[in-house]
């Protein structure tokens, strides 16, 4: 039997998402003979692969960057998952969007920090507003949560695995 190749990518967010898919403990088991894991934090690849059949994305698009890297796995993927309210609301990111982003970089760099100074070099374009996956590609799949739990994602990957479609609405809620 073929394996499913999957990836996870994290975009802005706090990692809680992944921390659920890692939660899973013993389910991973059953998952994890399923796929092949192609890309993700765990994972030392560097450039996200072709053809890859699941995709589960945790977090906000905030950035230049954000966009280009979620573009790119759409063009790769067959199936994008948007994972945890981060990437279907924007949710704790959207925070952020009622303060311009100059405000925002000056509150961060020049008052909080000692050096005074706001990174150019390094530091991502910020967007005006961080925003959910589906205002930048087509997104197949919704799972809300804050983070959702190792069992909902483990259901929805098992469904997914079987060929079923999710119904993550049994599963999950925002928050």
């Amino acid at each position: 039997m073929k394996k499913v190749k999957l990836a996870t990518v994290w975009l802005d967010g706090c990692s809680g998402c992944h921390m659920s898919l890692l939660d899973m403990d013993a389910a991973i088991i059953s998952v994890v003979r399923k796929v092949d894991i192609v890309y993700g934090p765990l994972v030392d690849a560097q450039v996200f692969p072709e053809d890859v059949d699941v995709t589960l994305v945790e977090g906000a698009v905030s950035s230049q960057e954000d966009i280009s890297k979620l573009q790119l796995i759409r063009q790769r993927t067959k199936l994008l998952v948007a994972l945890g309210d981060c990437a279907v609301t924007s949710n704790v990111p959207g925070m952020r969007n009622t303060i311009p982003v100059n405000k925002l970089l000056q509150g961060i760099y020049i008052e909080k920090m000692q050096d005074g100074r706001i990174p150019g070099d390094h530091l991502p374009q910020l967007l005006k507003h961080s925003r959910p996956l589906q205002d930048f590609v087509k997104v197949d799949l919704c799972m809300p949560g804050c983070p959702p739990s190792s069992r909902a994602i483990s259901g929805m990957l098992n469904d997914l695995l079987e060929g079923r479609k999710p119904d993550v609405n049994a599963k999950v809620k925002f928050g």
